[in-house]
């Protein structure tokens, strides 16, 4: 680049001027509000009275955050662009809220926070302060879709944000702490999956302030050649803006944006004039600024300016110390707030001039809230799907495959708002129909013998759970829908993403102006009870606990049985906002149980008793089978069977649940069922033998309040696990069919003596199974071939 040229021209005198006005005047913003309760245009000499007791906040990333939001507004008015900024430095939050109060949205927003004298007051107070806002760019923040309270995940959602977003620009500041991430430095790659004739535009934008909290960062002390190596490796052309003078920075930091962004218009310019499109070479900018630039420079003769003691707050016990308190003042009074605000308080008008208007400003942007521009899927009846199912157990089908038409088409009717995510599986969990109607994305090389690769592909495959979760919720955040397909175990990689979607969805229920979005949901197949094959590595069915631990109004869980119970299922997630629901279901051919219109029913139920499997009508059962997973649900109706078939006089009743959260009190979960309902279908004081999907103590953790607790006995998975076979699997966990008819006789009273020899022959039974994988590697076919057989109405008397 002609850097002198180039500079030059970029800005003139007076734009340098207003530029530089601006940036002072959010430094200055930024300032008061991590130290001051009040006197906030100091009219007065700051007392202690005017310090908050309590000083939270970041200052360090600060200044580069206010920078880059400046030269971004100059540049949206200049080219009148479409754009955002998702603010990986998250603790930076004091910077973005001063930027979004300069330019009217926090008030337009949060109309007791005015742009005068006493709206900067509670502007100042709110901020890290009791009954006020976050110290990050949380959801109160007016343009936010990303708190950035935890490291790693800003570029994957500024990619997200971008694909079927032609015309917007995603700039990403990313500091170089989050830049050390597994993540992040993931998420370099995604520029392979980013077609420039359909969608956005990312300008990451990775700022070097060189220190973390304690310890200086990696990638501000590898030489330069290297930094610039890495960049150019992952696909982007770099530039570097660095520099400690203001008006240096400036002009450089103008020019280069200037440069990148005509780039960015030729690249889609060329891939959207009908040619090939090939996998352009995207700019990026390192910005090489002090940490805490234009704070302190030294405290108590230490260097903090430039150091990593700038990051939170460079002067502490500033209510106690008076020469902190006077430099504090000294520091507040050097951006000259005398020029930068009128009499009332409110910004002067020439700072006004530079921020764009209306929703071209990056804080009233709507896909910023997506559920502004959020619009309902069309989705295909899938009824239309459905297995004909004229016994129960009858066909033989995987829940998965019956469900991978249906998504196929979701597909085609929703071309520019639904995606389907997943980490290489989406075929190996049987959703392989999807590549009838488009392929998978992917913008770099392709050779002879390549399988559905296309950048115009709909399926998001990446080897990086991190990076489908980040894209999805990008995509999500900023208005669309999708899905996320995944192997049990391995969405645990996930597990601290879903932490903090899920804490945005509970804050921003609480917030009226943010509009409700698409759910994130996942489908979890490849479960524990059939990675036999894989081995202990890959059975764990814990993301469900973790899931039920955050807050009941944004959590739901389900655990379809058979294939149409799971259509009715996506249909209804698909249709939902605002929760995270998960979704477990088999891809392994299994049997069948209900009719299309039964699985309607039993899914609107969430649970319900299948009376084609229990034989208790009319009267009080001696026990309750419960299941709740599509292997348990098989592993209960065969021990069904034998009981019917050993102890004729036994009554049994067969819960099957689809929906987890019914069994929590209605007090607890909104999906909750009342203890009336739960005792009428459980009983007061019978037994209750429940089989369940995954860890057995998340039944009894769910339903400890209830009744008849003390008689619900859960088996499930217990972390026994190895390659073996599939019904040697259910038996390493006490899941098998013999062993609940065991736990019946156990616990059924006056059982334990009359059935001893039906218990005998189930022990039996038990290590005769286990001896005929030993011998001969497969399942007995007497048990991987049993299917149920309805020889009577079990409802007639």
């Amino acid at each position: 680049m002609d850097t002198a040229l180039d500079v030059h021209r970029a800005l003139t005198d007076d734009e340098l001027r207003r530029l530089d006005a601006y940036w002072r005047a959010a430094n200055y913003l930024t300032v008061g509000q991590i130290y001051l309760l009040d006197n906030p245009l100091l009219r007065a000499p700051l007392t202690p009275d005017d310090i908050k007791p309590r000083l939270l906040g970041h200052w360090g990333t600060s200044p580069g955050l206010n920078l880059i939001y400046a030269h971004l507004n100059r540049v949206i008015v200049a080219r009148d662009l479409d754009a955002m900024l998702v603010t990986g430095p998250g603790h930076g939050g004091p910077a973005i809220v001063a930027n979004t109060w300069l330019e009217g949205t926090w008030s337009e927003r949060y109309h007791d926070v005015a742009r005068d004298e006493a709206g900067m007051s509670r502007l100042f107070r709110q901020f890290s302060f009791p009954g006020g806002i976050p110290s990050h760019v949380a959801a109160d923040v007016p343009g936010s879709i990303h708190e950035g309270g935890e490291l790693g995940y800003a570029l994957s959602h500024a990619y997200g944000a971008a694909f079927d977003h032609p015309d917007l620009l995603v700039a990403c500041m990313i500091g170089d702490g989050e830049a050390e991430t597994g993540p992040l430095a993931g998420s370099w790659l995604s520029d392979v999956f980013l077609n420039p004739a359909r969608d956005g535009a990312v300008l990451p934008i990775l700022h070097l302030n060189g220190y973390k909290i304690a310890n200086p960062t990696v990638l501000s002390r590898i030489p330069e050649a290297d930094l610039l190596d890495l960049m150019r490796g992952s696909g982007y052309q770099p530039y570097v803006v660095a520099g400690d003078e203001p008006a240096q920075v400036h002009r450089t930091l103008a020019a280069t944006l200037d440069r990148v962004l005509d780039e960015i218009a030729e690249i889609q310019r060329r891939a959207r004039s009908g040619g090939v499109v090939e996998r352009p070479r995207w700019p990026m900018i390192i910005l090489r600024t002090p940490k805490g630039w234009t704070g302190p420079r030294e405290v108590d003769d230490v260097q903090v300016e430039g150091t990593y003691r700038a990051h939170q707050v460079p002067l502490s016990a500033v209510r106690d110390n008076p020469a902190h308190r006077a430099e504090l003042e000294h520091w507040l009074r050097s951006y000259r707030p005398e020029e930068l605000f009128d009499a009332t308080g409110a910004p002067v008008e020439e700072l006004l001039t530079l921020p764009p208007r209306g929703d071209r400003r990056m804080s009233a942007n709507p896909v910023t809230n997506g559920g502004v521009v959020l619009r309902d899927l069309t989705l295909p009846d899938f009824r239309d799907y459905g297995l004909e199912v004229p016994e129960p157990g009858t066909p033989i089908a995987g829940a998965t495959g019956v469900l991978g038409p249906w998504i196929r088409d979701v597909i085609s009717a929703n071309p520019e708002t639904f995606r389907l995510f997943g980490p290489d599986e989406v075929a190996s969990n049987r959703l392989g129909a999807a590549f009838e109607v488009t392929d998978r994305v992917w913008v770099a090389a392709t050779v002879p013998g390549d399988d559905h690769l296309s950048p115009d592909g709909r399926v998001m495959e990446v080897l990086s759970e991190h990076l489908c979760q980040g894209w999805l919720e990008g995509y999500l955040l900023t208005g669309r829908h999708g899905v996320f397909t995944s192997y049990e175990a391995f969405i645990h990689i996930v597990d601290s993403m879903l932490n903090q979607h899920a804490k945005w969805l509970k804050v921003t229920r609480a917030i009226p102006w943010r509009q409700p979005i698409a759910s994130l949901n996942y489908l979890l197949s490849s479960h524990v009870w059939r990675q036999d094959h894989n081995g202990f590595s890959h059975q764990d069915p814990g993301f469900i606990d973790h899931v039920v631990n955050k807050k009941a109004e944004v959590v739901r869980v389900y655990l379809p049985p058979d294939a149409n119970t799971l259509l009715a299922t996506m249909d209804h997630c698909l249709r939902s906002r605002h929760y995270i629901n998960v979704v477990v279901a088999g891809k392994q051919a299994a049997p069948n149980w209900l009719t299309m219109t039964e699985a309607i029913q039993h899914t609107r139920r969430g649970l319900g008793i299948w009376e084609w499997a229990s034989n208790d009508s009319g009267t009080e059962p001696d026990v309750v089978l419960a299941c709740c997973g599509d292997v348990p649900t098989l592993e209960t109706l065969a021990a069904a069977e034998l009981l019917r078939q050993n102890l004729p006089d036994l009554k049994v009743r067969l819960v099957n649940v689809v929906d987890l959260m019914r069994l929590q009190p209605d007090t607890e979960h909104p999906h909750g069922l009342t203890d009336r309902e739960f005792d009428t279908i459980f009983t007061e004081d019978r037994p209750i033998v429940f089989a369940y999907h995954g860890y057995p103590w998340l039944i009894h953790r769910l339903t400890y309040r209830r009744t008849n607790h003390e008689n619900l006995h859960v088996r499930g998975y217990k972390e026994e696990g190895t390659t073996t076979t599939p019904f040697d699997m259910v038996m390493l966990n006490d899941l098998d069919r013999f062993h609940l008819v065991i736990d019946v006789i156990d616990r059924v009273p006056g059982l334990a003596a009359s059935a001893a020899h039906l218990r005998q022959r189930m022990v039996d039974a038990r290590q005769a199974a286990r001896d005929y994988t030993r011998q001969y590697g497969e399942d007995d076919p007497e048990v991987a071939e049993w299917r149920w057989i309805r020889e009577t109405d079990p409802t007639t008397p």
